[in-house]
């Protein structure tokens, strides 16, 4: 019988051999990246936007797949109960990391039945306008919502999201009062705020800047701790008249607990390359969105476990229940 110190240390070599023998067999098949959201938006984008690059230096298929529904709690808890094998990713979102306080009886956690990977980018909303909507900036909006409570509507892509939470935290804020109309996703959102159909929206920077470029909508302020680089002359909502508010948009890339150590370290190192890219770089800030990275995947996993507490107690503050 070997001393326990000497099983230990057997114990730990088999450990290091299998993870080697998995980084050295890995990649086998085709990758799955899972997107919780509908095509076109800034999940999906960044999606197919990693997704060729990395299939290049891992030599092996790497598709997107869209799964949306339920705020994007399908795909979420698809990836969540699916094998740790590096087979099935999933691209992780600020929406992730507030499903436990908007949404009861969740089967995952955002933390703990996920290995995450790193952090891919962050970005600022924007609130929008129909050029027909008499306010310019966020206190003539907030004295015109006090003025006319029965006419004011807001746009978002759905319920307890970012988008909703930023604008429901700035009718707290502001002490004025709007309808909530949840849309199934950002790009029939946008829709109707061009239409006229609702006159404002708290929306995402890559759908809205094509329409503020064309002048089909006036962007009011960013949800940012600074200006958006992609709207320079925007101001924040902080600088709006509300110290110290900021929500931002971030997306990163998970894999299912338990997945080896040896398939995340090869994935966080290639995808950080990926990001560093020039052509990677000019496509994001073309969507508003910045490259931001992880240095490591546990550095990820602590953002995470940030971003998920904060959100209970502003939720509370802004009235939302969770469904």
């Amino acid at each position: 019988m070997l001393p326990k110190i000497f099983r230990s240390l057997a114990a730990l070599a088999l450990c290091a051999a299998a993870g080697l023998a998995c980084a050295q067999a890995w990649p086998g098949k085709t990758i799955r990246i899972m997107v919780s959201y509908a095509p076109g938006g800034v999940t999906d984008i960044i999606a197919r936007s990693v997704a060729q690059p990395l299939a290049e230096a891992l030599g092996q298929s790497v598709v997107v797949e869209n799964r949306p529904g339920a705020a994007g709690v399908i795909g979420t808890e698809i990836v969540a109960k699916s094998a740790p094998d590096g087979y099935t990713l999933l691209m992780f979102v600020d929406g992730n990391s507030m499903m436990p306080a908007a949404i009861k009886g969740l089967q995952h956690d955002p933390v703990k039945s996920f290995t995450h990977i790193t952090l891919l980018g962050r970005g600022s909303l924007v609130l929008v306008a129909h050029p027909s909507f008499p306010p310019n900036t966020l206190q003539e909006l907030v004295q015109h919502a006090r003025r006319n409570p029965a006419d004011m509507a807001f746009a978002t892509p759905g319920k307890s999201g970012p988008q909703h939470l930023a604008f429901e935290s700035i009718k707290t804020l502001g002490g004025f009062q709007a309808e909530h109309i949840p849309y199934k996703g950002g790009g029939q959102a946008i829709v109707d705020v061009v239409a006229g159909q609702v006159k404002i929206g708290m929306l995402g920077m890559a759908p809205s800047l094509p329409h503020i470029k064309a002048g089909k909508l006036k962007a009011i302020a960013v949800t940012g701790r600074e200006r958006a680089p992609a709207l320079p002359s925007v101001p924040t909502v902080a600088e709006s008249g509300f110290p110290g508010f900021e929500v931002a948009q971030w997306q990163g890339l998970v894999a299912p607990a338990g997945t080896p150590a040896a398939v995340i370290n090869r994935l966080h190192a290639e995808v950080l390359r990926i990001m560093r890219m020039p052509a990677i770089v000019e496509k994001l800030a073309a969507i508003g969105m910045d490259n931001s990275t992880s240095a490591t995947p546990e550095d990820f996993t602590q953002w995470v476990q940030k971003e998920t507490n904060r959100w209970p107690a502003l939720f509370k503050a802004a009235g939302i229940q969770p469904d």
